[in-house]
């Protein structure tokens, strides 16, 4: 799962940390590029000693780089993250986008309400938290399974009463 709890053990305080799924990690990335520059690099080794070379070499090298560049831009488009604290008697969530400040938002424990929009959010089963006359997203670059995953862990987690 992409978010993980984590509570002490005399303490009444969970801590719920969720980030977007990485795929492919940094060394993924580069055995991929080195994979493709290889790759491409093959069916130009019958055209050493030709000026056709030279014609398709920056060509070739647009296209890796290409890759790179588009590889490079999803990464730091997942930097994203989200933690949520519940405390015996509030709730707060800090969104930090992957570029810009961070967002909070904090609620009355009690009053916090888990909200599954099914079909009227932006992303199928969109999952909201409401109070203090706020309505702000939760998880919102989860999968559809994990983001339901995630709204019946926090109807759980609300409803438990602290230590």
């Amino acid at each position: 799962m992409p978010y993980t709890w984590t509570s002490q053990p005399n303490d009444a305080t969970q801590v719920m940390h969720l980030k977007p799924h990485e795929s492919l990690p940094p060394k993924g990335m580069a055995a991929f590029i080195l994979a493709t520059f290889t790759l491409i690099l093959i069916p130009a080794l019958a055209l050493l000693g030709t000026p056709l070379l030279w014609a398709l070499l920056p060509f070739l090298l647009l296209a890796v780089w290409g890759m790179y560049f588009a590889l490079q831009q999803n990464h730091k488009q997942r930097q994203i993250f989200e933690v949520l604290t519940l405390k015996e008697d509030s709730v707060k969530l800090i969104h930090t986008p992957a570029k810009g400040d961070a967002i909070t938002w904090d609620c009355n424990r009690y009053w916090t309400q888990v909200t599954k929009h099914e079909t009227s959010g932006p992303v199928p089963n969109y999952i909201t938290l409401k109070g203090m006359g706020r309505e702000v997203e939760i998880g919102a670059f989860l999968s559809e399974d994990e983001r339901l995953a995630l709204f019946d862990d926090l109807q759980r987690a609300l409803r438990r009463t602290p230590h």
